[in-house]
């Protein structure tokens, strides 16, 4: 009787550890999940109301950094009626660095996009990775690359793609998935804030 009893109590506290550890898992998934929908009402909060594109883009730019420190940002925007409609040399790029140099020597990566690249990387609406972006066309330096983290995040609304959202930071501090699917939770927003921008500058 006496090992009959030994042998369901370790199975109950075994069931009861395997419940616990369900719980801690669940409530931290939770909290995940709440972190990233407070960042994404903070974040649309921040650009409500905001009608110039280039106040928006620093707006959002000043804010994605904040909650994702040290990242540098470049926005490329094709140029208006999508990606048919993109002309050579035909889209935008505005630039926002982080106060923290990720090497004293190193190379804008976001210099090293051209036109081809920036619609093959729009034209795939998801998110990319830096090996994603290779096998796109980007030409930049092995060395370099190894020195940072970086992905590009796609910039849609409607199902028509306006380009993406490049971010990038030290290898020694990668991008965290977290992170990525943070800033992901707010482009469908900043795209649609950026549409409105462009068409009340068409409608004036």
């Amino acid at each position: 009787m006496i090992r009959k009893f030994n042998k369901q109590r370790k199975k109950q506290a075994m069931q009861i550890d395997i419940l616990c550890n369900d719980i801690m898992t669940a409530h931290k998934d939770f909290l995940k999940a709440l972190k990233v929908l407070g960042f994404a009402a903070d974040f649309y909060n921040a650009i409500t109301g905001i009608t110039d594109l280039n106040e928006l883009l620093c707006t959002a730019g000043s804010y994605i950094q904040k909650h994702t420190p040290d990242v540098h940002i470049a926005f490329f925007l094709l140029a208006q009626g999508g990606v048919e409609g993109v002309q050579p040399e035909n889209f935008e790029m505005h630039v926002f660095e982080s106060d923290q140099p990720i090497d004293p020597d190193d190379r804008r990566v976001e210099n090293f996009f051209n036109t081809e690249l920036v619609i093959n990387i729009s034209k795939s609406n998801q998110i990319c990775t830096v090996e994603d972006m290779l096998g796109m066309g980007l030409q930049y330096s092995p060395v370099f690359l190894e020195k940072i983290s970086t992905a590009a995040i796609p910039l849609s609304t409607a199902g028509s793609s306006m380009g993406f959202m490049l971010i990038y930071r030290s290898s020694r501090n990668p991008l965290t998935a977290d992170e990525l699917k943070a800033v992901a939770q707010i482009t469908p927003g900043l795209a649609r804030s950026i549409a409105s921008c462009r068409a009340l500058v068409n409608n004036i």
